[in-house]
C-alpha cells in the first residue's frame, strides 16, 4: 500500500555529515507527518527528527543544533541534514510516516526498512 524508501545511510569520520533521505510512494492521500527514529545496540529505539506537512519540526535533545530535518512536500520526500557527526550517532535510522491511505481511506504508521550509519574514525 505504502512504501518508504531509504537512501544515504554510510560510514563517516567523526565530526562528518550525512543526508539520508525518504521517500514516501503508494496510494497516498496525505502525509500528516514524516520522521526518523534510529536504534542503536542495546538501546531503545528513540526519536530523532519529526516533520509535520505544516513545517512543525520537533528534535531529540541530543541532536539539537547538529541535524536538521526538511520536507519536499511536492516529492513526499523527508531529508536529514546530520552535521558534527560523532560515534555516538552510529545506529541503524528508520524513516517513519503517518499517512492517509486511498482505498480503503484509512490512517496507518509506516516504517522503511532502515538505513545504518556508522560514525567511526
Amino acid at each position: 500500500q505504502v512504501q518508504l524508501g531509504e537512501s544515504g545511510g554510510g560510514l563517516v569520520q567523526p565530526g562528518g555529515s550525512l543526508r539520508p533521505s525518504c521517500a514516501a510512494s503508494g496510494s497516498i492521500l496525505g502525509i500528516l507527518s514524516m520522521g526518523w527514529y534510529r536504534r542503536a545496540p542495546g538501546k531503545q529505539r528513540e526519536l530523532v527528527a519529526a516533520i509535520t506537512s505544516g513545517g512543525s519540526t520537533n528534535y531529540a535533545d541530543s541532536v539539537k543544533g547538529r541535524f536538521t530535518i526538511s520536507r519536499d512536500n511536492a516529492k513526499n520526500t523527508v531529508y536529514l541534514q546530520m552535521n558534527s557527526l560523532n560515534p555516538e550517532d552510529t545506529a541503524v535510522y528508520y524513516c517513519n510516516a503517518a499517512v492517509i491511505i486511498t482505498t480503503p481511506a484509512r490512517y496507518l504508521e509506516v516504517w522503511g526498512q532502515g538505513t545504518l550509519v556508522t560514525v567511526s574514525s
